[in-house]
């Protein structure tokens, strides 16, 4: 195959949109064009830089967004073992993954060949007590339809983690294995990266932190529910509404930044330059990301990479999507250093303020203001303990964070 076919689905169908040829150009199909030119809604694009027109798109590489949609690290080796085919970890596997994997990613993409390969089983689903036991049966099944997941745009990370949908009687199946008309809701299903009690001590707190965030006034979407070493996340690309499925577009902050799957991660500053060049009114969303990135320091959650941030697209606004993947990764027996720094912020040190804020001025939005918002933070983060506390995380948490927190208010009062 040298030729794939990029469906979208946008106001209730999907469409087939756009093609990409093996030999690096991608086109929106003409009726596609004829239909949705006028409109250019981000939600029906391919990718945020890729307007809605006739013109022909040449890359020096993939597209960045393609990389959002095909399975990685443990969803790739799952699909490449069930197969019988071995991973030679190159642009031909990748390709592999792309034409008949990438057939329910997370977003409003899917691959058109892909879908077409896929069989649903027919299975009846699984009780929610039958996914907390990891019964081996749900497990099997799992790997079987492709729900487990690590390395799409929301669901990034090896640790074990599922796509799943819930029918109206509470049994749960793969997404993609029911038609959309019983579907109740969508979620992420997350488990312990590792048998440890580190990995178990940061899979527990996942829920209290987002509270922490919602609490310091980030965007986060609904509460997580912790129950017996699994996370259960209500996802926020899809939605129910009047008996159909609704999903939203979802891009990574590395897709948008143009990064390839090869090569080195994005700074901080790459994304803010980004949301000021792509983002019809980027001033809100850099503030957003700006105070995630403090909470980060704060709270030790190390992995932030580029595809631990995404744009959410809805028909009433493109803008960074609900907090996800926000935990004391810190605490990882791997041992995960900080995955995206800013320009003026060297390892083991926190960042040069000042200097961010004239990285990341731009219009509307002056250096002088960014300094005051963040001067402005120092209370908030001031308080952090208690109200790390009263969000009930861990006491060994927050007694190994008293020092980070309290270096950070410094770095802020230095301003």
């Amino acid at each position: 195959m040298e030729e794939i076919t990029i469906e979208i689905h946008h106001r209730g169908l999907w469409h087939q949109a756009a093609r990409y040829r093996r030999d690096r150009s991608l086109a929106y199909d003409i009726d596609y064009v004829v239909q949705f030119m006028d409109e250019n809604h981000p939600m029906a694009r391919v990718g945020l830089g890729f307007t809605i027109n006739f013109e022909e798109y040449s890359r020096n590489g993939w597209p960045a967004f393609l990389f959002d949609i095909i399975p990685g690290g443990a969803a790739r080796a799952a699909w490449f073992r069930r197969h019988g085919q071995l991973d030679s970890e190159d642009a031909a596997s990748d390709w592999t993954l792309l034409c008949y994997a990438a057939s329910c990613s997370p977003g409003n993409l899917r691959i058109a060949s892909a879908v077409e390969r896929w069989e649903p089983s027919g299975h009846p689903g699984f009780t929610r007590n039958e996914i907390i036991d990891r019964n081996i049966g749900f497990i099997d099944y799992a790997e079987a339809s492709g729900a487990i997941v690590a390395g799409a745009s929301s669901v990034q990370g090896q640790a074990p983690k599922f796509l799943l949908v819930e029918d109206w009687n509470g049994r749960w199946h793969a997404e993609g294995a029911l038609p959309d008309e019983k579907i109740k809701k969508h979620w992420l299903v997350k488990f312990p990266r590792g048998r440890t009690d580190a990995d178990r001590l940061v899979l527990r707190n996942e829920a209290p932190y987002y509270e922490v965030a919602r609490n310091f006034g980030l965007k986060v979407g609904a509460p997580l529910i912790y129950e017996s070493d699994a996370l259960f996340i209500e996802r926020f690309d899809r939605t129910v509404q009047n008996g159909k499925v609704v999903r939203y577009g979802l891009e990574s902050a590395t897709s948008i930044c143009g990064q390839s799957a090869s090569g080195p991660g994005i700074g901080n500053d790459q994304i803010c330059h980004a949301m000021a060049r792509l983002l019809e009114y980027p001033q809100p969303d850099i503030i957003e990301f700006l105070r995630r990135d403090i909470l980060n320091l704060a709270l030790g959650n190390v992995d932030n990479h580029g595809r631990n941030t995404a744009y959410l697209k809805t028909p009433q606004t493109t803008a960074l999507s609900p907090l996800f993947d926000f935990a004391p990764m810190f605490l990882d027996p791997e041992g995960i250093p900080r995955a995206a720094r800013w320009k003026a912020e060297t390892p083991m040190n926190l960042p040069d303020w000042g200097a961010v804020a004239e990285s990341i001025q731009c219009r509307g939005l002056a250096a002088g203001e960014i300094r005051a918002m963040l001067r402005g933070e120092v209370e908030g983060v001031e308080k952090l303990p208690d109200t790390m506390q009263q969000c009930g995380v861990d006491f060994t948490i927050i007694e190994r964070l008293t020092k980070r927190i309290a270096d950070l208010v410094l770095s802020l009062k230095a301003l």
